[in-house]
Order: structure tokens, then C-alpha cells, then sequence
């Protein structure tokens, strides 16, 4: 896809969200089982199950899948396509990429061994390797509207509002 094919695919959506605020306002989300017999929590992926336990250095075998990572991955795969679609609008030609993230975590934390120590990420690092022959003004655009446009990135710096509740099924 170029960029002619990218703004002509995009721009009856911008029209409308455009005209109609309202409908630009999706509700996306996601729904889990809890696991009857470990401690572990079936995530509905819309392509397949997922299934998150422990953290090995919480007592998990390993067998599950990471929330932590997970959230990483998310990461990943938000800046991965917004660094793409980001380039195809700006006509920056990458020949291969690779898009990582590691976050930093005290399990002292997660565990309450030490009341001090945070619960959840203390720094998390985003890392774009690009191959391309762009000068480097335009990765320094490239990279600025990357973070300006990527929902998973923005969400972690932002930190919104959560809203907790619990009830009895």
C-alpha cells in the first residue's frame, strides 16, 4: 500500500468522524474465563484462546502466557503497524524493521514481600530498528508521530481513568 492508497482507503472515515464526532467513539473489549482448576485466566483473542497464569518468578510453571508480556506485546504490535502506516503516509520507504519492548518489573511487589516496592512496570523501553536510507529528519517525524498516533503507547504514558467493579455472577 502507498500513501495514495492509504489516504484514499482512510479519508471517507475521516469524513465522517469529521462530521460525526460521535461516531469516531468505538468501545472496544475483551472478556476472560477464569481457569477452574489452576490459577490461571482464559482471554478470548477473537482468533483464538489465550491463556494467561503466573509469572514464573510468581510461582508459575510457564505454561501460560504473561499478562506483562502480553501487555508488551500489545505494545509491540500497536507501534509496529502505526510506524508502518506512519511511514506509507510520509513516504518513507523501510526495507525491514523490527519493533521490541522490555519493561522492568519488581516482584516484590506483586508478591507484597516489600511494601515499598511498585506493582507493575517500573520503566518500560520501546525500541524501533528501521532499514532504510531515510534522512534522518524524516525519522525524527517519523518517530515523534509514531508516539503522537499509537493507541497502546499513548495509554501507557497516560494513564486514564480505570473503573474497577466487582459482582456477584
Amino acid at each position: 500500500m502507498d500513501a495514495n492508497e492509504l489516504r484514499a482507503m482512510q479519508a471517507p472515515i475521516k469524513d465522517k468522524y469529521k462530521s460525526d464526532a460521535a461516531s469516531a467513539m468505538i468501545t472496544l473489549k475483551a472478556k476472560g474465563t477464569l481457569d477452574d482448576t489452576s490459577i490461571a485466566c482464559k482471554v478470548e483473542t477473537g482468533r483464538a484462546l489465550a491463556v494467561a497464569g503466573l509469572h514464573p518468578a510468581t510461582g508459575g510453571s510457564g505454561m501460560e502466557l504473561c499478562s506483562g508480556d502480553m501487555l508488551l506485546e500489545a505494545l509491540v504490535a500497536c507501534a509496529g503497524v502505526t510506524v508502518k502506516a506512519v511511514a506509507t503516509a510520509l513516504e518513507i520507504a523501510l526495507k525491514s524493521g523490527k519493533v521490541s519492548a522490555e519493561g522492568d518489573l519488581d516482584f516484590r511487589g506483586t508478591l507484597g514481600v516489600a511494601k515499598d516496592a511498585p506493582v507493575g512496570f517500573a520503566q518500560i523501553r520501546l525500541r524501533f530498528d528501521l532499514d532504510t536510507d531515510a534522512p534522518q529528519e524524516k525519522l525524527d517525524q517519523l518517530l515523534k508521530l509514531t508516539e503522537r498516533y499509537c493507541v497502546v503507547y499513548q495509554t501507557i504514558k497516560s494513564g486514564p481513568s480505570v473503573d474497577v467493579k466487582m459482582a456477584r455472577a
